[in-house]
């Protein structure tokens, strides 16, 4: 399979490009930089771009011929809140010029809906990360919304707490929905569990839940 890695310098992005490449699959990942990038591997190109102002017609190479896109993009910090829905919109833009399908980004929990008897500290903890990052989800939102107005394949998925551990392949996943008591989960998996998507039709256009 062929296929593109947008945020691939990002902790879920540099996972997405490292397990594909074990699993055997063509790689393309974009970065700004190509001297951070420490990956290699002899099924990987490295594709310097500007994605928050470069030129589209870049943005089409990097997307066309690819089986899936795959995206880390997204804030890191509170003041980056607006960054995931204007990238995101950049690379829907390339993918529909190319008519290049299938794509999953990485959204967040709070964005899907509450677990039907989800105890009441994890109630209480959403919302205060919520009311703490309301903007970064907030960007989220709208990025979720540009991915339904798209022509793309796309799926969301929504992890909670992100943690930087090894890759485990053990974790829940929820169509449409949230993992009950879902409070954590390593990037590696996130990761894992986007690959292991991309195959699969239950979650096209789906927000998918990830969790522990």
């Amino acid at each position: 399979m062929k296929i593109t890695v947008f945020g691939a310098t990002g902790g879920i992005g540099q996972e997405i490009v490292k397990q594909a490449l074990a699993e055997g699959h063509r790689v393309t990942a974009v970065v700004r930089d190509p001297a951070r990038f420490g990956v290699t591997g002899q099924r990987l190109e490295v594709f310097p771009a500007q994605l928050s102002d470069g030129d589209l017609e870049t943005l089409r190479r990097a997307v066309a011929g690819r089986d899936a896109v795959l995206s880390g993009l997204g804030a890191r910090t509170r003041k980056d809140a607006g960054i995931a829905a204007h990238l995101t919109r950049r690379v829907l833009r390339a993918m529909e010029a190319e008519s290049t399908r299938r794509l999953l980004v990485v959204s967040a929990a709070p964005l899907g809906p509450v677990p039907e008897g989800q105890p009441l500290l994890d109630r209480a903890m959403l919302s205060v990360v919520g009311a703490v990052l309301k903007d970064v989800y907030a960007d989220l939102r709208v990025m979720e919304e540009e991915l339904a107005r798209s022509a793309t394949d796309w799926t969301s998925v929504r992890p909670p707490r992100l943690l930087d551990k090894p890759v485990t392949g053990k974790y829940r996943t929820v169509v449409g929905g949230s993992p009950r008591s879902g409070r954590s989960i390593a990037r590696a998996d996130v990761a894992h569990a986007m690959l292991a998507m991309v195959d699969d039709p239950a979650t096209v256009k789906q927000g998918v839940g990830v969790a522990y």
